[in-house]
């Protein structure tokens, strides 16, 4: 019997509640939530890491960025890691990445030598929407050599110091601004967007390899900054009518007309917005290109991101410390189309982004290497967890964060604590590790971390007695 293909659909920078399925009223991503209804929605998953090359790897190897060694921007990824890709390649898959993988710091080389495979077989990368001469620029090249030039939402600030620095110049032509606060429309034709790209080459690739057993990695950049859609997608939504963060009074007084205005803020949403809907449109053409081809019922999907956006929130734009839930919780939707007892199911247990390899290596009868640190999500699916076994780790270097049912924990390595009850301030705001009635449940969670951290340690294995 055939084994099945595997779709993993990953956005980049991907707030949880982006995501109507989710309960926001406010965004439109019809096909996700459909996704959602039929498979297996985990409405409480968090990520390893707050930032994207790290949090990446994790979720890829099935292991805490600690224990690979890699837990901050920057690290290149060791060509020989075993990761997911790598995993399915040896029992047979055919496997692919398009779009945006982030293993190689992108700032600081030319894009138009050959990227290392690191085990995958069809490699269509593009770590940025257009800033560089990749395989998306040379896409656009193909169907529309004259907008070109347009597709570029602004050369990274560390791109420009290296470029400077070793005397590199490119092809591609920027706009002024990388970041600007606000929403703004792509600038070519809308079918030429780095999620166009992604999304049409995913489709591409499944009519060339329905005919054999695939694991299929498709990157989308959107929805991280800088907010740019296309206009269709931009006029679905009235920033008028989006919400804005419920500030603390001691923040709120911090905003100015021109910084984190209400203005701002939801035009910032407006196109944050807009780029999930883009992506949620060709999230469609690719599940319809699944039942074209006859292997919708063979192909497990999963569709995840690998960190959040603050969105205005503690009046911040990106990603990072110290890893709010608008940061470390994203969406996690696992559909297998042969697990009749997963469709249809929300779990509102804590998991997390290392827990989906073991999943996707369980729903594909593989064997799970001893050295991963998660769990199998759809083993035992429906057998609520005790809230001493709900646990997410989010870390980075110099601190460890531990999310469990309504609180946030951190500890720095200078030995700050911070606590934060989320039943009470579930924006994270209020810092009440030094509140004399919360010393009981600081001293439970401080020992709940070091529990934590001494299950996962993964020595290497004894090959004898001694």
């Amino acid at each position: 019997m055939r084994r099945p293909n595997v779709l993993v659909l990953h956005t980049d920078q991907q707030r949880w509640d982006a995501l109507g399925a989710n309960g926001n009223p406010h965004i439109k991503t019809p096909n996700l939530d459909r996704l959602a209804a039929r498979g297996t929605n985990f409405q409480a998953h968090f990520v390893q890491n707050p930032v994207c090359m790290p949090s990446r790897i994790s979720m890829m190897t099935g292991q805490y960025p600690s224990t690979l060694g890699l837990q901050h921007m920057a690290v290149p990824v060791p060509e020989d890691t075993l990761t997911v890709q790598r995993i399915f390649g040896r029992f047979g898959y055919h496997t692919a990445l398009i779009g945006k993988l982030h293993f190689l710091p992108h700032a600081c080389r030319d894009h138009r030598e050959l990227h290392p495979d690191y085990g995958f077989d069809h490699l269509e990368l593009s770590d940025e929407p257009g800033c560089y001469e990749d395989a998306y620029y040379h896409w656009v090249k193909r169907q529309a050599p004259d907008q070109v030039g347009l597709i570029s939402p602004g050369l990274p600030p560390a791109t420009q110091g290296w470029y400077q620095k070793v005397r590199f110049q490119d092809a591609v032509r920027h706009p002024p601004e990388r970041f600007p606060k606000q929403a703004l429309e792509f600038r070519a034709a809308e079918e030429l967007t780095h999620a166009a790209f992604v999304g049409t080459q995913t489709v591409e690739y499944i009519r060339q390899h329905a005919h054999e057993s695939f694991f299929c990695f498709s990157g989308f950049y959107s929805p991280h900054s800088p907010f740019v859609a296309p206009r269709r997608y931009l006029d679905q939504y009235d920033p008028d009518t989006l919400p804005v963060p419920d500030f603390p009074e001691a923040v709120d007084a911090k905003r100015r007309p021109d910084s984190f205005s209400d203005e701002e803020i939801r035009s910032c949403t407006q196109g944050y917005y807009a780029m999930v809907t883009e992506v949620d449109h060709y999230v469609g053409e690719i599940l319809a290109c699944l039942e074209e081809a006859g292997i919708a019922d063979n192909t497990i999907i999963v569709f995840t991101s690998d960190h959040g956006e603050w969105l205005g929130e503690h009046l911040h734009y990106g990603k990072g410390y110290p890893a709010a839930d608008c940061i470390s919780r994203v969406p996690l939707i696992v559909y297998d189309p042969r697990n009749e007892e997963s469709h249809g199911s929300t779990v509102t247990n804590i998991v997390e982004s290392i827990d989906i390899l073991p999943t996707l290596l369980g729903s594909a009868g593989i064997p799970c290497p001893g050295r991963l640190q998660g769990r199998d999500l759809l083993a035992n699916l429906g057998v609520s967890r005790l809230d001493e076994d709900q646990i997410a780790i989010t870390e980075m270097t110099g601190w460890k964060a531990m999310r469990v049912p309504g609180y946030r924990y951190i500890m720095r390595a200078s030995g700050e604590e911070l606590l934060f009850d989320l039943e009470k301030d579930p924006g994270e705001y209020e810092n009440v590790a030094s509140s004399p009635g919360y010393a009981d449940v600081l001293g439970q969670l401080r020992a709940r971390l070091l529990r934590r951290l001494l299950q996962t340690e993964r020595p290497k294995p004894l090959v004898w007695a001694y």
